[in-house]
């Protein structure tokens, strides 16, 4: 009987400590960033492990009021990039935040629980 109620307490316990982990881990996400970049480099973006765009930088030579579907095109295009590629970044961050904390299951996918 008691026992069990070991075992709850020490589950709660785990419970409490991956909360803690995973609040600070996403705290931190804003520290990792990604620049990807289209139109050969003329259109940069970096993005960080919340998923936000933080910085945009656009070759002087694109800004062309007659070619604007263009620009947009490879903003959106350098965006999406740099998102595609914070995504492994930000699993990596996620496991090693609750390294020890939670069994290794295969195919858990802390991601989630970002969104």
């Amino acid at each position: 009987m008691f026992g069990n109620m070991a075992d709850m307490m020490g589950l709660m316990g785990k419970m409490k400590d991956l909360q803690s982990r995973m609040k600070e881990a996403q705290d931190q996400l804003s520290t990792i960033t990604e620049t990807a970049e289209s139109g050969g480099g003329m259109v940069k973006a970096t993005v960080n492990g919340q998923k936000t765009v933080i910085g945009l930088e656009i070759d002087q030579d694109l800004i062309n009021p007659d070619d604007k579907e263009m620009l947009q095109d490879l903003i959106v295009a350098a965006v999406n990039k740099a998102f595609d590629n914070i995504e492994p970044k930000i699993k990596e961050h996620l496991q090693k935040a609750t390294d020890g904390v939670l069994p290794n299951i295969p195919g858990l996918d802390l991601g989630g629980f970002m969104k």
